[in-house]
């Protein structure tokens, strides 16, 4: 009974930090203006998070559950590679997106009818449900962390899911764009921007069903350092970057100290 509260608490964060894309959309809906101070430190926030509970937590929790099984030497190499190991995974999916459709690259929503006007409707409309297909497959990953990282310990997985979530914002205002720009529709703008959070739940249950069978120690030592490997990545490589685009470089900056000190006085109050 334990277990499936857990499951059900586990699987309801990443449902929560998937379909956060929705609010991207709602953005562009509802309001005129992005809010670009705000996002940005929204978004180093989120790094913040991310990277510190990757270090503090899950590289350590990775080397002591791998220690256990293979010894301190062999433990500890095991959990470098999986570390990176998970870094290239995520640069991988990275790479294969074309680069002008990739999902990560900033848009305001003041520059919406700008978008609108340079491309034609039926190139936007593709380009929207590439969007939301690429961020989808990109969302896959980040749906098996936080279900991981929830079932293992659910205070860690809800602020990793609340970071996710924050991130998940301007993925959603890429999809919307230009949906409702191509079709003229809110409804299909919001609905997909929506459906292109799925995957985090859906590679939540398939993470479930495929390594239930194999849970141990040494899979959760893996699974931490690879974890914690494609959240640096995507800290590193989206977050700050995208941060910056939206604000000013110390904002972005603040945003990532206060997104650390919530993460270690987290921490520090599970001690």
């Amino acid at each position: 009974m334990a277990e499936k509260t857990t499951v059900l608490l586990a699987l309801g964060l990443t449902v929560f930090a998937g379909l956060s894309t929705g609010i991207g959309g709602l953005f562009v809906l509802v309001f005129n203006r992005t809010n670009a101070k705000l996002l940005a430190v929204a978004l180093g926030f989120s790094a913040g998070v991310m990277i510190f509970v990757s270090f503090a937590e899950f590289l350590f929790e990775a080397k002591k559950m791998l220690g256990g099984v293979f010894g301190e030497s062999q433990g500890y190499l095991l959990t470098l590679v999986a570390f990176f190991a998970g870094m290239l995974s995520i640069a991988v999916i990275d790479r294969l997106v074309p680069s002008y459709e990739n999902p990560h690259e900033s848009h305001k929503i003041e520059n919406c009818n700008d978008y609108c006007d340079i491309k034609g409707n039926r190139k936007l409309l593709r380009t929207g449900i590439m969007t939301a297909v690429i961020i989808g497959i990109h969302n896959f990953p980040e749906g098996m962390a936080t279900f991981v990282a929830s079932f293992q310990k659910p205070s860690t997985g809800l602020v990793i899911a609340i970071a996710i979530a924050i991130h998940n914002v301007p993925e959603g205002i890429s999809v919307a764009m230009p949906i409702y720009c191509s079709t003229g529709s809110k409804k299909k703008a919001f609905a997909f921007s929506l459906l292109s959070g799925l995957a985090e739940p859906v590679g939540a249950v398939i993470a479930f069903l495929v390594l239930r069978p194999f849970l141990s120690d040494t899979l959760f030592g893996v699974l931490y350092a690879a974890i914690a490997g494609i959240m640096v990545f995507i800290s590193l490589d989206e977050l700050l970057p995208t941060a910056q685009e939206f604000g000013e470089h110390h904002l972005s900056v603040y945003g990532l100290i206060a997104g650390m000190i919530v993460m270690a006085g987290s921490l520090l109050l599970l001690m």
